[in-house]
């Protein structure tokens, strides 16, 4: 997209219109928040459906293969982007990708609304992550199309669409996990499917007035000989994947445990391709490039950053059902509500971050600055888990307190990190990869969370100590020197602040 290109658009956009910001911000913050709140309130009851017995609703799977296939499954989510921003960047353009992945989740929602087997649950989570990958970045990008580069708001912009998503996810549990937890499963992902409709009408009848042009082009399209040649090497592959699934499972060659393993792989495999086809690409300038190589470091900083703060969905999830006591102040808590936390907080504090930065202006820390400090508040948030354990043992349970205290801690650190990310992301871009370098944002999760279904079958409560302890120490022993590398970092980002 040239940079004529990206005036028009934002020209296009009627600028003032939602709290000070475009008014393209309103129709992306209802999409995001109603597909955040199907996403997270499926998600908040997801590992408790696949481990709690048949006889109470659930699926009846080992505890740690469900901790092992929910963060495979967080991966799946993330790293189908790339395959979203492709299709984004070469074929469909944003907003039309944005709205086919709301009716790919909505349908997978609603299979999992529907009681049935195994390969029901498997078969919705296949429609969830292909849809997500459709939407989650692309319409983060489109956000990044509605401002100028110069534009003082982007950062501010960012963080109040960043509050859009945390509203849907602390609603999400609230609801949808005290009907799955108290009634039923099934009706609470039914509750998940009524919430990405929603989103989609939203989308629909306010993206014309409000967008603009935002969305509408195909950044890098194929040519018609070009398209003739993916589309056969696609076919070729889903035919190649189907005969290898129908001949594998049944020998028992491809079952959960190297499915997890393959996934693992790819999940370190496809953003390190991404970063050397980008760098060496012809279509990328040599400011570009200086760029790229300024977001390698950022990018595995937010690996070891979301490493941690996604498993506030599985081993914290289950150290809130198992190792937390759930009946304080004479209330009766669910473990699901804990999900609840991280986006309540992030409500509360994310006005005043936005205050912040426009605040301090230039004076504001360095992008490289903001990621060292989330790495430091993201190990001590697992060091605080420490302490419980070491003054009260393993064997009683613990004060829901030092919880809310972790996801707190982690919280600060999610908002130095997030939204700065996301910012960072489409200015850092080169312009022929600007939908694909937002998958490639998001593959930080993907990769952490490939990384976790390893780690967390090392986590028990005879472990604890250790498990906390070194993975808490290694995050903050990253960010010291993400921070000492900060000044070099900087110079390589080329005048983008």
């Amino acid at each position: 997209m040239s940079n004529i290109n990206r005036q028009k658009i934002v020209d296009s956009v009627p600028q003032k219109g939602f709290f000070g910001h475009p008014k393209g911000l309103f129709t992306l913050f209802t999409t995001e928040f109603w597909e955040r709140f199907s996403y997270y309130g499926m998600k908040a009851i997801l590992v408790y459906y696949m481990y709690y017995e048949v006889s109470k609703g659930g699926l009846g799977l080992d505890e740690s293969l469900a901790l092992s296939i929910v963060s495979i499954y967080g991966s799946l989510v993330y790293m189908s982007g790339v395959i979203g921003g492709w299709l984004a960047d070469r074929i469909l353009g944003t907003a039309k990708a944005v709205f086919y992945g709301g009716i790919l989740i909505m349908f997978g929602h609603i299979v999992l609304a529907i009681p049935g087997s195994t390969t029901m649950f498997f078969i919705s989570m296949i429609l969830i992550v292909l849809g997500t990958g459709l939407l989650k970045p692309n319409v983060s990008t489109i956000v990044g199309e509605i401002y100028s580069e110069s534009d003082i708001r982007r950062d501010s912009g960012f963080t109040i669409f960043y509050m859009g998503i945390n509203l849907g996810a602390f609603l999400a549990p609230l609801i949808v996990g005290t009907v799955g937890m108290n009634y039923n499963f099934h009706l609470g992902f039914g509750i998940a499917a009524v919430g990405m409709f929603l989103g989609l009408i939203l989308f629909v009848l306010t993206k014309k007035k409000n967008l603009g042009l935002a969305g509408t082009t195909i950044s890098n399209p194929l040519s018609p000989k070009e398209k003739k040649k993916t589309f056969t090497f696609i076919g070729l592959g889903v035919v190649i994947i189907a005969g290898l699934s129908a001949i594998l499972i049944p020998m028992g060659l491809l079952t959960f445990g190297s499915f997890i393993n393959i996934v693992t792989v790819l999940g370190i495999l496809i953003p390190t391709t991404y970063f050397v086809v980008m760098y060496r690409s012809p279509k990328t300038t040599a400011v570009e490039r200086s760029r790229v190589i300024a977001y390698i470091p950022l990018f595995i900083a937010a690996v070891m950053f979301w490493s941690i703060q996604e498993q506030g969905s599985t081993i914290l999830a289950s150290y809130a059902d198992k190792r937390t006591q759930l009946d304080f102040a004479g209330i009766h808590i669910s473990p699901a509500w804990f999900q609840s936390l991280n986006p309540l907080f992030i409500i509360t504090l994310a006005p005043v971050f936005a205050w912040m930065w426009v605040k301090l202006g230039k004076r504001q820390p360095t992008i490289p600055q903001k990621f060292s400090f989330a790495l430091m508040f993201a190990g001590l948030s697992f060091l605080v888990i420490l302490l419980p354990v070491y003054f009260g043992g393993t064997g009683s349970l613990v004060n829901p307190l030092w919880l809310v205290l972790s996801y707190f801690i982690v919280v600060l650190g999610e908002l130095l990190l997030s939204p700065v990310g996301l910012s960072a992301t489409t200015k850092l871009a080169p312009a022929a990869f600007s939908a694909q370098t937002m998958s490639l944002w998001f593959l930080a999760s993907a990769a952490a969370q490939a990384l976790n279904a390893q780690i967390v079958k090392f986590y028990s409560p005879a472990t604890e100590m250790i498990y906390f302890g070194v993975i808490g120490g290694a995050s903050i022993a990253l960010g010291i020197l993400l921070f000492l590398l900060a000044p070099k970092i900087q110079s390589y980002m080329k005048g983008i602040l």
